[in-house]
Formats: C-alpha cells, structure tokens, sequence
C-alpha cells in the first residue's frame, strides 16, 4: 500500500497479505533427485525440474532461469539449517499457486517462507541471504493482517496493525496484465533515486498518516501525494498520468511501477471504464486483502 521502493532504503511501509498464497507439499520419493513440480491455480503444470542432491543443480528442467533461483533458495536453506536434507533422502515436491501466474501476488516470496518452514530457518534470513529487496513480501507471506514494515541498516521491523478503513467497499484493485520484474523495478529505482533521506522521511510521514485516516478523501489525498513522491525522487511518470488520466478516482501503483495491480477509489465498480482499456479483472480490495 505505501512504500514501494522507498522500504529498500529504510521508510516505513504500510504491506497488504492477500487472502490468496500457495502451498506446499513433501512426499517421500525413490530415486536419485529430488522431483519438483509447480501447478498454477487452475492445476496445471508450469514448471518441473528434477535436482541433483549433490548441489542442488537440475539435471532435468523446463526452465532454467527457474531451476537457478531454486538451487540459491535449497543452498541458503542448507547453509542456515546443515541438517536439512542432510540424510539424502530424496522427495517428491508440489507447489500450488491459489492466483493465476501473471498476478505477481508473491508466487517468490511465498516460496521463500514455505521452503523455509520446511527447513526450519527463518524466512527473513534465507530470502535476504539470496535476494536484494527489502523482504516485506516474505513478512506477508505467513502474515494474518496487515503489517507495519520496515528495514534499516540495523535491523528489520514489523508488527501487525489494524486497517480496516470505513470506506473499504469504494477500494478496488486492477490488474494491468503486464507482470513486472522486481528485481528489475529494484535496479531501476537504484538507478534513478535521489535525496533518498527526504524521500524515507516522505514515505514514512503519509504511511503514519494513512494508519489514522477517516475519510476516503483523506486517502485519496495520501495515495496521490505517495505517488507523486516517488514520482519526483525516481522520474518515474505516475500510472495515472500515464495511461488513466481521464478516470475520475485515485490510481496508485502497488509495488514495481507499471506491472501488476494497481489501487483505485471509485463510488462504483469501475469494471466498464477498465475494460476500454483491456483490463478485465477488478477485483473489490475486501475480496483479496487480508
């Protein structure tokens, strides 16, 4: 909700878990590798590989670049936990997504928080061993509410909080059909910040207003000034301008500019302006958000 971008340098963020996640499942397997399939939300099949034990590397895959993110997340495991997987045995592994695949929902970060109860490390500790944001995702990941997050160079923060706004039912959240990469929204906005103290202090200042907000106005004022802040520290051009200018509500990016969900006010469902422009899933926020 508040702080994309901004939390890797250390501003308070207000973080949203969805009712929707993934799951987990371990069976004890024969053979020589561990089995490994991923099913998306409908149950089909999006990625299978099979993993040497030896070092975690696929010695059968349908993707490669997946199967490398795979062997970091099972090495951290084992450098956090020697005894994970320490007696060889092998296993038969199932992920299930309860979101379609292009949401970008957290099919990573709830990766990281399932490998890691079955590792019995600390979720926090393998992702940020592997991974260089700010691990707010992961927090969600096993989250009942809404968290207060926060990371500095000394430590990490967060607490749930209580947000449950009065005007809920005018909240709505529109997916753009175009996944964005975090890792490459991260390098972007390495790339373009500036005067990064003022921008946390900014961050920080709406988040601790948004948490004692009254009105759909006064939320709407704090997501347009949330958006042009980043917008003035980064050069990013804010979604609304950008391709909602003539929609009469608040439009505010959620999480990598550009890609996934976005946030929008509106006294209706806002179903029919969306679809002119080709975007048919707009799903009422008390739907998703925990």
């Amino acid at each position: 909700m508040t702080g994309e971008y901004a939390v890797l340098d250390g501003a308070k963020s207000l973080a949203l878990p969805t009712k929707r996640g993934q799951s987990l499942s371990i069976k004890s397997a024969k053979g020589a590798d561990l089995s490994w399939v991923s099913l998306d939300s409908e149950g089909k099949k999006w990625f299978e590989s099979s993993i040497s034990l030896y070092d975690f590397s696929p010695t059968k895959t349908t993707s490669q670049e997946i199967s490398d993110k795979l062997q970091k997340i099972l090495k951290n495991a084992v450098r956090l936990n020697s005894e994970f997987l320490s007696q060889w045995n092998v296993f038969k592994i199932e992920t299930k997504l309860e979101f379609p695949n292009d949401w970008g929902l957290g099919s990573s970060s709830t990766l990281y928080d399932l490998v890691a109860q079955w590792a019995d490390v600390d979720p926090l500790e393998l992702y940020l061993k592997s991974e260089n944001g700010s691990g707010y995702d992961v927090a969600c990941a096993a989250a009942d509410a809404p968290l207060l997050y926060q990371s500095t160079d000394e430590s990490i923060t967060y607490r749930e909080v209580d947000f449950k706004p009065s005007f809920v039912n005018k909240l709505w959240l529109v997916h753009l059909g175009n996944k964005q990469s975090s890792s490459e929204g991260i390098k972007a906005y390495h790339n373009s910040v500036k005067n990064k103290k003022q921008l946390v202090d900014k961050i920080s200042e709406i988040t601790d207003s948004l948490l004692k907000v009254k009105s759909l106005n006064q939320f709407e004022e704090l997501m347009e000034r949330h958006e042009q802040t980043i917008a003035e520290h980064t050069g990013f051009e804010p979604i609304k301008e950008k391709k909602f200018s003539d929609f009469s509500g608040c439009v505010k990016s959620l999480g990598a500019w550009g890609g996934d969900f976005v946030l929008v006010t509106s006294n209706e469902n806002p179903s029919s302006y969306f679809k002119k422009h080709q975007m048919n899933t707009v799903i009422p926020y008390s739907e998703l958000i925990l």
